[in-house]
Order: structure tokens, then C-alpha cells, then sequence
């Protein structure tokens, strides 16, 4: 079964879904059109197993990702949640792709489920914790949950563009560049601001090119 999986994973997320026949897949997995059948009803369940394996893959506890949520500790650790996301899009890219063909040949019907319940996960995730954060005056004004998962989308985002859309330097800049503005806008905004609570200039990482003297 893995081998017909693997086979229907690289036709569906490089010619899409209904360029895609049963035959194309048996004969990419090496095995009879009937062992397809007798594993898999048909096309759409072997797309919908697909996507499921990699929704799996995500919401593993195990995942380095899902650790590094669980310990709750956003914004102080943009750093490292850019690192595992780049992890998950590089070693998932051909399921990633799947997402998009989802989208243009099923108006989204098979990731729906998945991203209705999004926020959900985030809030029983980080809720609590970055409540007390803001109650301490460690956070400004604002809804930290959904600073979280801004950045998660942004870096899923950006990473899917870098490593599976296959354009790398799309901001202009280098990657490391392009997520050390992100982190830099996602946690000092972009107006001034006085008192203790403003950025200085010393911890902004140097990018597009500027170099101290």
C-alpha cells in the first residue's frame, strides 16, 4: 500500500488530480490496477488518505514543531518556529502541493475540515499562557493569538513559495533576510513608540545588505 501512496503522492502533487488515472498510478507503484482497487476505492479516496497522512504528520506531538508550540513561549521563539516550519515544508513539500490542488480542483473539500479548526488548536495551545503574559505587562495591546498565528501562516507561507513553488529571493532578500524582517515587524510594528515598552535599535538584525562600520 505505501508504494502505490508514494506513486499517487508525485503524479497528484506534479499533473494534478484528474490528469491523474488509476493505471498512471499501478503502473508508477510497480503493482495491477486491481491491487489499487483492492486497497483503495478509487482516486479520490487515495487523494483524501493522502492528505490525512500529512495532517497526521502535523498534528504529531512527537513533531519538533509541535513541541516547540506546546512550550508556548511566542514571540521569544519566532526564531526557532521559522526553523522547524522550514523543516516541515522541506519534508513535506510533495503533501503541501496536494493542498493547492485540493483548492483548484476541489474548491478546498478535502483541507476544509483541517482549517475550521485551526484557531481552536492555537487557543487551547497558547491561550492561557500568553493571557498571563499580557496580564504581566510582557505583551502590548492586541490579540497575542493571533500574532501566533499570523507568524505560523507567514512562515508556512513563505516557505511553501521558497522550497515547493521553487522561487527562491521572492521578498528580495535572502530567506534568513526575508525572516528577520518578519520577526523584526512581528514584534515592533512598524510606528515609532516611546517608553519603556520601545524597540531599540541594537537587537534588529542587520539585512538587505546593511553592514555595520
Amino acid at each position: 500500500m505505501a508504494k502505490i501512496l508514494d506513486a499517487a503522492l508525485e503524479l497528484f502533487s506534479t499533473q494534478g488530480f484528474r490528469a491523474t488515472s488509476v493505471r498512471e498510478i499501478a503502473e508508477r507503484a510497480g503493482v495491477s490496477v486491481g491491487n489499487v482497487y483492492h486497497h483503495f476505492s478509487g482516486k479520490e479516496e487515495l487523494f483524501q488518505r493522502l492528505i490525512d497522512r500529512y495532517w497526521e504528520r502535523l498534528l504529531d506531538p512527537e513533531l519538533e514543531l509541535n513541541k516547540l508550540f506546546a512550550r508556548a513561549a511566542f514571540p521569544d521563539d519566532l526564531e526557532a518556529m521559522a526553523e522547524a516550519i522550514a523543516a516541515v515544508v522541506e519534508e513535506n513539500s510533495g503533501q503541501i502541493l496536494l493542498i493547492y490542488v485540493d483548492v483548484i480542483e476541489f474548491r478546498g473539500k478535502h483541507i476544509r475540515a483541517f482549517y475550521e479548526s485551526m484557531a481552536e488548536r492555537f487557543e487551547e495551545t497558547y491561550s492561557a499562557r500568553l493571557s498571563e503574559r499580557q496580564a504581566h505587562g510582557e505583551l502590548a495591546t492586541g490579540d497575542p493569538l493571533v500574532g501566533v498565528m499570523v507568524a505560523a501562516r507567514w512562515f508556512f507561507y513563505f516557505f511553501t513559495v521558497e522550497k515547493c513553488f521553487g522561487v527562491p529571493m521572492h521578498f528580495g532578500m535572502s530567506p534568513q533576510q526575508a525572516v528577520d524582517e518578519f520577526i523584526h515587524l512581528l514584534r515592533y510594528g512598524l510606528l515609532p513608540r516611546t517608553g519603556a515598552g520601545a524597540a531599540g535599535g541594537t537587537d534588529r538584525p542587520t539585512t538587505r545588505g546593511d553592514e555595520a562600520d
